[in-house]
Order: C-alpha cells, then sequence, then structure tokens
C-alpha cells in the first residue's frame, strides 16, 4: 500500500505554515514535504515535526529568487557560487530536521546561454551537491518540469533526466517522477516507471488537467498505484496538488481508493 506525504505548500493552505503541521497529522499522515523550509528556524521546524510526530521527507534545494520568476539557479553558469552556497544551507537544515531527501530545480534555461553550457553547469552542480549530500547520508534527487507550466524550463523528460544521471555518475542521484508533470509533458507513466523504479527516489501526483487531487482527472491512479506497489517501491508519495474544494475534502479520494493517509 502507498505510503503518502502531505506536501504543506499546497495542501491546508488556509492556515498559517507553521499550523499545517498539525492539520496533516490530525489527517492521519506521518510523513510532510513542502519546497523550502528556509524562510524559518530549524530548530522550530524540528520542533513541530516532534511534536506532531511527522517525518520530513522532503524539501528542495535553494532556488534563487522565487518571487522574481526563478524555478531554480543549477543549470546557470553564472551563478555557481550561489548555487553551492544554497547546497551548504541545505545540507544545514537536512541534519536538523533528519530530511533524506533534497530535491534539486534545474531552472530555466537563462537568456544567452546556450543548451550546452547549460548542461554542462547543471552537470558539475549536481555532481558538487551528491558529494555534499552523501557526507551526511542523503539522496540527492533532481526533476523534471513540463514545458506548458513553467515555459523554458531547461530539464523537461524523463529521458534528458536519465541521461543526466549517467552525465553526473553519482550512486547517491535518483530522479524524483512527479507524475503531473510527466503526463502533461510526455505521457506514458506506465512505461517510465516499470522501465526506471530503480533510479526513482521520489514519486509526486496530481492529476490532470487542472493538478488537482487524483480522481478529478484522467490519470487512472487506482491502476497506478498498484503498479507502484508490484514494482516495489518503498518510499513515500508527495501529495502535491491543488486541493478542489478545499484541502480536507480533497483528501476523501484516499478512502474511496480503498488507500489510507
Amino acid at each position: 500500500m502507498p505510503k503518502f506525504s502531505a506536501n504543506l505548500s499546497m495542501l491546508f493552505t488556509d492556515l498559517p505554515f507553521p499550523e499545517r503541521f498539525t492539520a496533516a497529522a490530525e489527517m492521519g499522515f506521518s510523513a510532510v514535504e513542502y519546497l523550502f523550509p528556509y524562510e524559518y528556524e530549524p530548530e522550530m521546524l524540528r520542533r513541530l515535526l516532534t511534536e506532531n510526530g511527522l517525518m520530513q521527507v522532503l524539501f528542495n534545494l535553494p532556488a534563487g529568487n522565487w518571487a522574481d520568476g526563478d524555478r531554480g539557479i543549477a543549470c546557470d553558469p553564472a551563478r555557481v557560487e550561489e548555487f553551492r552556497a544554497g547546497v551548504a544551507q541545505a545540507v544545514a537544515y537536512a541534519k536538523a530536521l533528519g530530511t533524506p531527501r533534497l530535491n534539486c530545480l534545474a531552472g530555466k534555461l537563462p537568456a544567452n546561454v546556450d543548451e550546452n553550457q547549460a548542461w554542462n553547469a547543471l552537470v558539475d552542480n549536481l555532481r558538487l551537491a551528491a558529494g555534499e549530500l552523501a557526507k551526511v547520508g542523503c539522496t540527492l534527487l533532481v526533476e523534471f518540469i513540463n514545458r506548458k507550466d513553467i515555459p523554458g524550463f531547461f530539464l523537461h523528460g524523463s529521458g534528458q533526466t536519465l541521461r543526466l544521471l549517467d552525465a553526473v555518475n553519482a550512486p547517491n542521484l535518483l530522479m524524483q517522477y512527479d507524475v503531473y508533470h510527466a503526463q502533461r509533458e510526455e505521457g506514458e507513466l506506465t512505461g517510465t516507471l516499470r522501465a526506471n523504479i530503480a533510479r526513482i527516489g521520489h514519486i509526486q501526483v496530481a492529476d490532470n488537467p487542472g493538478r488537482h487531487q487524483p480522481g478529478t482527472g484522467e490519470i487512472n491512479f487506482p491502476f497506478l498505484f498498484n503498479e507502484i506497489d508490484r514494482l516495489g517501491y518503498q518510499g513515500h508519495i508527495g501529495l502535491e496538488y491543488v486541493p478542489t474544494p478545499d484541502t480536507r475534502a480533497s483528501l476523501e479520494w484516499i478512502h474511496r481508493m480503498g488507500l489510507r493517509a
């Protein structure tokens, strides 16, 4: 049976962020993830996790200025020092929170940078990050994003991501597979999972269209969850969707599918 983690950047957004931990625990979750922890002191986040009996399974490396439109900086040759500083900050948070996996967002292809330059910068940055995370026993993930939602995102397909894993050649680097982004960009969900489950370190879900909860769109999630179980995936599945009409009502799909949080 799948193990789910509540993405607190997307769920319970009617509450202030610190209160979302309690809300997740009250709805039966034992694991959470979110985009970034860096607005909050790690000691406060550790306390919220402990008080609510939660595991922090994932967050992202710093990804530049999110409010200004950055969606990662790892493919930008001009921001290597900023990326390295972000890795050090993320490792400190991972150690404090006991987080086993950190995800890297490659970012959009910068203006006046060709694809080869961006690729080389991304490879070098991931190799550096994987080495630093390995020192504290963490896995580094890298995620592809569909270009309909984020035009110009540099890493945008499973095949490209697998080539990247080969180029970096770090044992603790795996793919983060977001079902929503995969469906929007390329489809072939089951085939990709079957061929590459050993190289997938984390899975996230949302339905399409709309990026809402499973059961609201075209993806056959009962089949997909059964297949993920059959393939022996042992990690959590992150609920990274826009809930409709609200988070609590949106979670009813879990019980309808005979699952539990």
